[in-house]
């Protein structure tokens, strides 16, 4: 390993948008990374997929491998930073370095999500460390807050908007009530979207952070397999204009909560009053409510993805790392997981929701879905007829319900589907209030 108190080396796993801004902040900011860790911090070796190819910056050829353990292996890297992504070989890479001894930045929010506790704990059975800022909410800093400047408190829940993508397009549906796909489409041509956004728009993304802030926030693992994920592919323009019309902004939420020895952790489309300051986050910002016993709430708010915020939080994880390397001080680490909180399912929800029927329009109708929700124990709080269709002899209705449990409100939608009078179910979504 390299002399710590004079130069800290560094090797980079990965140089695509977030990696070239990284290597461009040690290259060339290097006095100023110096100045703020106390000792020269060196990029020393880089894994790309082809050395031939031109890149920003334009770094030494020798410095570039095609074989990880070239980076892993060597012995003036002190500090390995992984901007990969995906499962594997990210997971085995992280692994390595940690049983190796060397710390460990990384932006995965998969192998976070998945691996999170087994890694902490590899990293507090090597001494070494391991930080992961980046990988929820870009350059929001939350991971921190939960692990160090909120430890005083009991968390009982999170409420946060985590993918910006899906923001992005629930904000153009809402104003200017554009279809879903056109928006998606135009998401892209941006750069906010993939040209595979499913992991995006099923929610895929978003869980996986919520997973990690669960876990942190309530010192328990949380199986990302257990974390309740819904997309926002079924939303239509008509969601958005009743939405308004009662008061409500829909937005993505990733929610987790505590209640006693059990945590819920869910990933799906609600309605938020208009007045909560998540229903105001537009475009591809990100924010994330947090509640505890002794702060009661508060939101860290700022653009959650992109090549300068991701960038931001791996280069202050780093500098957080080697302050400690330089000043031969042992690095904390966080707080781990010391608790076995059971992940309960959404079925147990209890909770408001809207649900918008096209039905027959002919008396009688309404009676019938009352007795339907009236069996399953959900009482009606309004009732809104909307636009009949004259040729269809169809009209659509919008209810909303006072709290409900989850499951019942899914038996009743399918007892709806199976009457005569109700020509489809047009979409059921949450109210979530807090």
């Amino acid at each position: 390993m390299t002399d710590r108190l004079q130069r800290i080396g560094v090797g980079l796993l990965g140089m695509g948008v977030v990696g070239g801004g990284v290597a461009d902040v040690l290259v060339n900011d290097a006095q100023a990374m110096t100045r703020k860790v106390g000792c020269a911090v060196e990029l020393r070796r880089v894994l790309v997929r082809d050395t031939s190819r031109p890149r920003s910056p334009d770094l030494p050829a020798p410095m570039l491998t095609t074989e990880a353990q070239e980076v892993l292996n060597d012995e003036d890297v002190s500090i390995v930073i992984e901007l990969l992504g995906g499962e594997e070989p990210a997971r085995s890479y992280i692994c390595q370095a940690l049983q190796s001894g060397r710390h460990v930045v990384t932006a995965n929010k998969e192998v976070m999500a998945k691996y999170g506790p087994e890694l902490m704990a590899e990293a507090r059975r090597s001494s070494a460390s391991l930080r992961f800022e980046a990988s929820v909410a870009g350059g929001i800093p939350i991971i921190a807050p939960l692990t160090r400047d909120l430890l005083a408190n009991e968390i009982t829940s999170i409420h946060a908007i985590i993918n910006g993508t899906t923001n992005y397009i629930l904000t153009r549906m809402a104003q200017d009530r554009a279809d879903f796909s056109e928006v998606l489409r135009e998401a892209q041509a941006r750069g906010y979207a993939e040209a595979d956004p499913s992991s995006d728009v099923e929610g895929t993304d978003a869980a996986y952070k919520l997973a990690i802030l669960a876990s942190l926030a309530f010192h328990t693992p949380v199986d990302i397999r257990k974390v309740y994920r819904e997309g926002i592919t079924r939303l239509q323009a008509q969601d958005f204009l009743y939405a308004q019309e009662l008061g409500y902004a829909i937005k993505l939420l990733a929610v987790a909560a505590r209640d006693g020895d059990s945590v819920q952790a869910r990933v799906h489309p609600c309605f938020v009053r208009q007045d909560n300051i998540l229903a105001n986050v537009d475009g591809a910002f990100n924010a994330v409510e947090v509640q505890g016993n002794l702060i009661d709430r508060v939101v860290f708010h700022g653009p959650g993805a992109g090549r300068e915020p991701t960038t931001s939080a791996v280069i202050a994880d780093l500098i957080e790392v080697a302050r400690s390397v330089c000043s031969g001080v042992a690095v904390s680490e966080p707080l781990g997981v010391d608790r076995t909180l059971t992940v309960a399912d959404v079925s147990s929800l209890i909770d408001r929701y809207y649900l918008r029927l096209v039905i027959a329009d002919r008396p009688g109708v309404l009676a019938q879905i009352a007795q339907v929700l009236g069996e399953m124990d959900i009482s009606i709080a309004s009732v809104i007829q909307k636009d009949a269709d004259p040729n269809t002899g169809t009209a659509e209705i919008v209810i909303t319900t006072h709290p409900a449990r989850e499951s019942a409100v899914q038996e009743s939608l399918t007892m709806l589907e199976g009457l005569e009078v109700v020509s489809r179910v047009g979409n059921m979504i949450r109210i979530e209030e807090w």
